[in-house]
Formats: C-alpha cells, structure tokens, sequence
C-alpha cells in the first residue's frame, strides 16, 4: 500500500502556557485527566499569533471536534488503495493484528452509511466502542470523514456571540454539547454530552492557500481541571 502524508499539526488559536499542579493530586487524578506530569497546558487570554482570522474573518466556522482516532484512506475506482491510521499502514487484510478490527469496521460501517467517495484521498476520524471511552454510546465503530464534520457537526450559533477567550470558556464549560451524539442518538442538547472541543475552519484561506484550521478543547481551560488539581499559576 502506497503511504499517504501524515495529518497537518492543527494548533490552538490561543497561546499555551504551562501551569504546575499539586504532585498529590497529580497522583490521585492525573491518570484519568491524561496528565503525564504534575502540570497543565493551558490556553489564556492571548491570541497566538497568525491566528487572529479566527477571532476576526466572518468567514470562520466551527464544528464539532470528534474523539477517535485519525484515519485516512485512498479510493481509486471504489477500490481500498491504502488505509492508515495517522503514520502507520494498516492492512485491512491483517484482521488478526491487534487495532487493526476496530479501524477496519470503522470503514467498512462508512462506506454502509455512504461516508466514503470513490476516488481520492480521505480523511477522517474513527470513533467508537474501543476509543476515548466511547463518548457517543455507539455499538460499532464508524469513520467520519471530516468533510462530513464540516458540513453535518458546525455550531450554528458560532457567529451569535463576540469570540474572545472569556466568552469560549464559559461556552465550553457549560454548553458545548456534541452534535455527533444529538444527531445520532436524537436527543435534546440537555441529554447530550460535552463535545472534545472544536475545530476552527475557514475554507476562504485554505483556497488562498494560507492556514485555515484551529482547535481549541475543554481540557485547554482551568475549569476542566479545578474540582480536582489545585493549579499553580505563579
């Protein structure tokens, strides 16, 4: 199978600075918050440079960033030409080796569902029981493609609100609920969960051919972590 590129590294429209947490905390609750050291990354109140199209282009969207794993896939006539999960081949043959069965259905579901074209290059997110916990409650895994995402998963009450760093904090501790999970369990945003976070498009400048993606998640704000690890912010 030919090798197709890796995904582009997607950063955080706002700078990232990095916070020490209390060590007995860090060791009761880092696991479970996926915190390899006793400290926090977190974004403030500064716009990282390069990335103010976010906050200022009417052009920016948001969609609903999914909690799977990057796959993508190449298609040549309605034929599987190569399948990768992030850098590493994947053989949809080779169903014995561990991983390989969950991305595997993953495609096999989409293309069920209609997600997968017949030519190109494709990428997506497979979701499902054996990732992340399974945040959406679904019985069988799926690979979303992105394309999908940006037209089925985009908060439409985006452009409603001023984007600054005090306004997205709050929506996404309190409102940021999945679009995937409402859509695909139909239910209200009260019986939803909390979406990952999001992912900033703006296909104006990817035309132009400059950076048109962000992403901003719940675990880049205090709120995420504050009921459980004090934070030093000295």
């Amino acid at each position: 199978m030919q090798m197709m590129s890796d995904f582009p590294k997607v950063h955080c429209p706002f700078i990232r600075k990095t916070y020490k947490v209390n060590q007995a905390d860090w060791k009761k609750h880092g696991s479970k918050l996926n915190l390899r050291t006793p400290e926090v990354y977190l974004a403030v109140d500064e716009v990282n440079p390069g990335y103010e199209w976010v906050f200022e282009d009417k052009d920016t969207f948001a969609v609903e960033k999914l909690d799977g794993t990057n796959v993508k896939l190449t298609m040549d006539g309605g034929r599987l030409i190569s399948l990768q999960n992030r850098m590493n081949p994947i053989d949809p043959l080779q169903l014995m080796k561990k991983g390989n069965e969950y991305i595997v259905e993953g495609v096999l579901m989409a293309n069920g569902k209609g997600y997968i074209e017949a030519n190109g290059e494709q990428a997506g997110e497979v979701i499902g029981p054996k990732l992340q916990g399974n945040p959406y409650n679904l019985p069988t895994h799926v690979w979303y493609p992105f394309n999908k995402a940006i037209s089925s998963l985009k908060y439409k009450s985006f452009h409603e609100h001023e984007r600054n760093h005090k306004n997205w904090e709050a929506w996404f501790k309190d409102n940021l609920k999945s679009i995937l999970y409402m859509k695909t369990h139909k239910s209200t945003m009260a019986d939803s969960v909390f979406a990952e976070g999001v992912i900033f498009y703006n296909l104006r400048r990817k035309e132009e051919g400059k950076s048109y993606m962000a992403k901003l998640r719940r675990d880049m704000f205090p709120f995420y972590y504050e009921d459980k690890i004090k934070i030093f912010y000295e």
